[in-house]
């Protein structure tokens, strides 16, 4: 087992001193910093990027070659961790716990540790790990970006509010497949230079607004909802979401995805409607829709054009859906785009 002990005042320094341990050089890019590794202690890379308003974001896409503890002194950086897992597993505990908690794959996690505490992170070995972690600077944030910290839950207040850091907190929340998508979007991002940054920011933004939601809605239901869905068949649902965004103008019936993915169609409805609060009928319409948007701010196509290259048949019908969802018609959508243009 390899200890790594974090004494940092940073998330920079964090990483440096992972770096110390476990090797590799680090890169940057408008930015963003990465530590990429290829030797006996792991193989694959650790991103951060941090912002002026007290948080940064921490990305693992890594697998250790051997067992890793972490070992993060709260007296010099004690950030509230809004942690999301997308590949694998990990697992945290508390100073003087003996108890380890697990942090599973697409569960929401916020943890935050008493000044002068200690968190433990725990990582096997040869288990392949993307992980997404937001850290939050509590005093910074809240001059800066949170001016009312009153509108979130109790719990969450009490959380930010607690500037001397008194009190330990840890939430391991439900399965959470929007943030996923959103982390996707933040990693595919192809843009470069202030550009890159600038939109890595705002879905940063919609990420810990999707924690915090996510969190007030298992505080009112004071319990993870009742679900009879395993974690293998909420993967399998969101896999069949992402085919669905990749080819919005395939012809698909319900029940021939509920076959594909070997679900009934009672479930794969059950996990749309938990994952993204819509029915699969109304998901494909729901995609359908944005990715109308997107053809007419980037591509000359016109309405017919893009109404069969995204699988609807009928023009007056995706005008009718387009105008009640946006609140203006695909023409008048088009006509101000050519007017902005030729500005």
């Amino acid at each position: 087992m390899t200890t790594i002990n974090i004494t940092a005042e940073n998330t920079a320094g964090s990483v440096k001193q992972i770096q110390e341990v476990i090797g590799g050089h680090i890169t940057e890019r408008w930015g963003e910093y990465i530590l990429s590794v290829n030797n006996k202690y792991a193989i694959g890379t650790i991103t951060f990027l941090t912002f002026e308003w007290g948080g940064s974001v921490l990305q693992y896409d890594i697998t250790f070659l051997d067992d890793i503890t972490i070992v993060i002194d709260a007296s010099e950086f004690n950030p509230i961790h809004f942690t999301y897992t997308l590949e694998g597993y990990s697992h945290h505990r508390f100073e003087l716990e003996n108890k380890k908690r697990k942090i599973e794959q697409y569960q929401s996690v916020i943890i935050t540790s008493k000044d002068g505490g200690y968190n433990y992170f725990y990582f096997e070995k040869n288990v392949k790990i993307k992980i997404h972690r937001i850290q939050i600077n509590r005093i910074k944030f809240i001059k800066k970006r949170l001016n009312d910290a009153s509108l979130l839950n109790q719990n969450l207040y009490n959380v930010f509010q607690d500037q001397h850091h008194q009190k330990k907190f840890a939430y391991f929340g439900t399965y959470n497949l929007k943030l996923a998508n959103l982390i996707k979007q933040y990693n595919t991002n192809k843009q470069k230079g202030m550009i890159r940054i600038l939109i890595k920011e705002g879905i940063v933004y919609q990420i810990l607004s999707e924690h915090m939601q996510q969190h007030d809605k298992d505080v009112k239901k004071r319990k993870r909802p009742a679900t009879s869905l395993t974690k293998k068949e909420i993967s399998s649902i969101r896999k069949t979401a992402q085919k669905i965004l990749k080819n919005v103008a395939e012809d698909y019936n319900v029940e021939e995805l509920a076959s594909e993915i070997g679900l009934p169609q009672s479930k794969l409805q059950k996990g749309f409607k938990l994952l993204f609060s819509r029915t699969v009928i109304e998901y494909i319409r729901h995609v359908r829709l944005e990715k109308s948007r997107d053809l007419m701010n980037t591509t000359d196509y016109n309405i017919s054009q893009i109404v069969y290259s995204i699988g609807f048949s009928s023009r007056s019908y995706f005008s009718k859906i387009f105008k009640k969802k946006y609140g203006i018609s695909p023409n008048r959508f088009m006509k101000n785009k050519k007017k902005n243009q030729s500005i």
